[in-house]
C-alpha cells in the first residue's frame, strides 16, 4: 500500500505504540482527539501487543504483574511482567513512592475506559487508522489478520520504523490495507522527524 493511499478521512485513529512518539505524532497533526491505550507506554515487541488485542488486553497491568522499574523525569516507569509494557507517564513522583503506587486504583479506571472505547470504536467506525512504531513482517502480517477480526469495517495500518535511510522511505510487503515507510534512526528523539510524519499525515483528517 502506497503512503498517497493513506490519505482520507478516518472515524478513529490509534496508535498501537512502541514508545510515545506515535501518540505525540498524531496530536501534533490534530489526528488525536482521545487517549489510546497505549499511547504513553513502552512496548518494544509487536508480538506482545498482538496478544494484549487478541485477548481485548484481558490481564494487563494488573496490581501482581506490577514492578517499579525506575523513576524518570516526573514519573515512575512501571512494567507489567506478564505483558511485557511498560507505563512511562502514568504513575507520578509526586503521588507515589517505589513502594506503593497510590494512584493504581484511578490509572485502572482510566485504562479500562480507553480500553471500552477502543473496542466500542473498532465495532462502530466506518474507517480507522493505527499507528504502530516498529514492527517486523511476521508481527505486522499478524497484526493484519488480527485487527481484521476485530474491526468491522475498514481500517489502515501505518508502519513506522526507523532505520538506516537517509529520508523517508516507503516500503511495499504486499499486505493489504498496511502502509510501511522508514525514516532515519537519528531523528528518533528529536524534532527532525516532524516533517516526515506531517508528510505521513497529509490529506488524513476526522471526520
Amino acid at each position: 500500500m502506497r503512503l498517497s493511499e493513506l490519505a482520507g478521512t478516518y472515524d478513529a485513529v490509534f496508535s498501537l505504540g512502541q514508545n510515545c512518539t506515535p501518540a505525540i505524532q498524531l496530536e501534533k497533526n490534530g489526528l488525536r482527539p482521545f487517549a489510546g491505550v497505549l499511547d504513553w507506554m513502552m512496548s518494544d515487541t509487536l508480538a506482545d501487543v498482538n496478544r494484549l488485542l487478541l485477548t481485548r488486553f484481558g490481564h494487563f497491568m494488573e496490581w501482581s504483574d506490577l514492578q517499579v522499574m525506575s523513576a524518570g523525569y516526573k514519573s515512575y516507569m512501571v512494567k507489567d511482567l506478564h505483558n511485557n509494557v511498560i507505563s512511562v507517564h502514568d504513575f507520578p513522583l509526586s503521588k507515589n513512592t517505589e513502594q506503593h503506587l497510590a494512584t493504581y486504583g484511578e490509572f485502572k479506571e482510566k485504562l479500562n475506559r480507553r480500553i471500552a472505547r477502543f473496542y466500542e470504536k473498532a465495532g462502530s467506525s466506518q474507517r480507522i487508522l493505527f499507528v504502530r512504531l516498529l514492527g517486523a513482517y511476521e508481527e505486522v502480517r499478524e497484526l493484519q489478520a488480527i485487527l481484521r477480526s476485530i474491526v468491522a469495517h475498514d481500517f489502515t495500518l501505518l508502519i513506522v520504523n526507523y532505520t538506516g535511510v537517509t529520508g523517508l522511505t516507503e516500503i511495499e510487503w504486499g499486505l493489504n490495507h498496511v502502509c510501511v515507510v522508514e525514516i532515519p534512526s537519528a531523528d528518533l528523539w528529536n524534532y527532525a522527524s516532524d516533517p516526515y510524519w506531517e508528510q505521513m499525515f497529509k490529506g488524513v483528517s476526522l471526520r
